[in-house]
C-alpha cells in the first residue's frame, strides 16, 4: 500500500455511517478513503461489506480500540480481508481514552507498544497500519513501528508540527467541516459535537498545546475553537480550510461532514477540491 492509495481526501463517519450504496457514490466523487471510526469490532465485517460495493477505494479504520479489540482477532481480520481485496485496507489502531475505557485504561503508550508487536508476530505489516497520535513521543511511535499518525480533532498548526516528528511516515489529519455560510447556524452544528470531546483530558491536552485557553476550552467550546474544530461557510470556504491541512504538511485528510445531509456537503465539497477522478 502507498500513500497514493488514500488519496488525497478521504471521508470519516463513525463505522456504522456509511451505507454501500453511500461508499460507491463517495468513490465516483473521487475521495480515495473511507474512514471507520467509533471503535469498529475486531471481526471488521463492515469493511468487507465496502470494499465488495466498491471498485478501488481503500477502506481504514480510525481507530480500532486496543482495549476492546483483541489483537489476535484483529490480525485475523486483517489477513481474511487482505486475501479478499489485497491492498485496500488500512488498519487504524489506537489507546483510546480514560474517561471511556475506565480501569482497563493503563500505561496506553506500553499497552500500543505491546499491541504492535503481536501484529508484527502476526505479520501484520508495518506499512498496512496507522496510529492514532497526538502528541510528541506518540508520533514517534507511529513514525517507528507504523506507516504514520492518524490525528484527530487538530488544527493545521498541530499538522505542522506533527510533520516535523515524523519525517516522511504518513499524516492523514481528521476535519470536522459544516458545509453552511451561515456563521450562527453552523456553529450551532459543530458545538454540540465538540463538545463531546471537551470531557475527554487527552484531546483537551492537546489543544493546550495548541494554544487554546482554559476560555476556550470550557464547555460549550469558544467560538474561536469552534470554528477552527468544525470549520464552516461555503463549499470554497470549507475546501480551504481542508487544503490548508495539505499546505502545512498532510498527505491526506479525513473530512468528517456534520451536516444533516453529509452527502449534499461532500458533494459540494468535491466540486472545490482536487479529487482524484
Amino acid at each position: 500500500m502507498t500513500f497514493d492509495s488514500l488519496g488525497r481526501f478521504g471521508v470519516w463517519r463513525g463505522h456504522q455511517g456509511f451505507t454501500p450504496e453511500e461508499a460507491r457514490e463517495l468513490e465516483e466523487l473521487g475521495y480515495g478513503t473511507l474512514w471507520l471510526g467509533s471503535s469498529p469490532p475486531a471481526d471488521l465485517t463492515g469493511v468487507e461489506s465496502l470494499l465488495a460495493a466498491t471498485e478501488s477505494i481503500t477502506v481504514a479504520t480510525s481507530i480500532v480500540n486496543i482495549w476492546s479489540a483483541p489483537v489476535k482477532e484483529v490480525a485475523a481480520s486483517f489477513h481474511r480481508i487482505d486475501e479478499r481485496f489485497p491492498g485496500r485496507f488500512l488498519l487504524g489502531i489506537g489507546a483510546g481514552h480514560p474517561e471511556l475505557n475506565g480501569a482497563d485504561y493503563r500505561k496506553p503508550y506500553d499497552a500500543l507498544v505491546d499491541y504492535l508487536d503481536e501484529l508484527d508476530a502476526a505479520e501484520v505489516p508495518k506499512g498496512r497500519r496507522a496510529l492514532a497520535a497526538l502528541g510528541p513521543r506518540v508520533l514517534k511511535l507511529a513514525r517507528d513501528r507504523t506507516a504514520g499518525a492518524l490525528p484527530y480533532l487538530v488544527t493545521p498548526a498541530h499538522t505542522r508540527g506533527a510533520r516535523d516528528v515524523l519525517g516522511g511516515a504518513l499524516l492523514a489529519p481528521e476535519q470536522k467541516v459544516v458545509v453552511d455560510d451561515d456563521p450562527e447556524r453552523a456553529r450551532a452544528v459543530g458545538r454540540p459535537v465538540l463538545g463531546l470531546y471537551l470531557g475527554l483530558e487527552n484531546y483537551v491536552a492537546n489543544l493546550r498545546r495548541l494554544g487554546y485557553t482554559d476560555d476556550d476550552l470550557a464547555q460549550p467550546g469558544s467560538d474561536r475553537l469552534v470554528d477552527a474544530l468544525a470549520a464552516h461557510g461555503t463549499p470554497a470556504a470549507v475546501a480551504a480550510a481542508v487544503l490548508s491541512h495539505l499546505d502545512a504538511g498532510a498527505d491526506h485528510v479525513a473530512i468528517q461532514a456534520l451536516n444533516a445531509d453529509y452527502l449534499a456537503a461532500l458533494r459540494a465539497l468535491a466540486a472545490e477540491l482536487p479529487t482524484k477522478k
